[in-house]
């Protein structure tokens, strides 16, 4: 069995703040800024994991935080 590495989550803007969800893991966190936000959802998925068998989970030791961002196109 091949483990991750690599922990996704995306953030998209909600109607008044941003959202952030991880696509392998049942986290979810919210903030007013893109900091606020991060700042969360590293700390949300840090309580996520503690405690936890991260081989168990199908994750490597130490996994990485890789974030991408949702947003709508810009019209002229």
């Amino acid at each position: 069995m091949s483990l991750q590495h690599t922990i996704l989550a995306v953030i998209r803007h909600g109607e008044s703040r941003y959202v952030a969800e991880c696509v392998d893991l049942p986290v979810v966190t919210q903030g007013v800024t893109l900091d606020e936000t991060v700042t969360n959802l590293q700390e949300a998925v840090s309580l996520h994991l503690e405690g936890e068998d991260l081989h168990a989970l199908g994750l490597a030791p130490n996994p990485s935080l890789m974030v991408t961002m949702e947003c709508e196109p810009v019209h002229a």
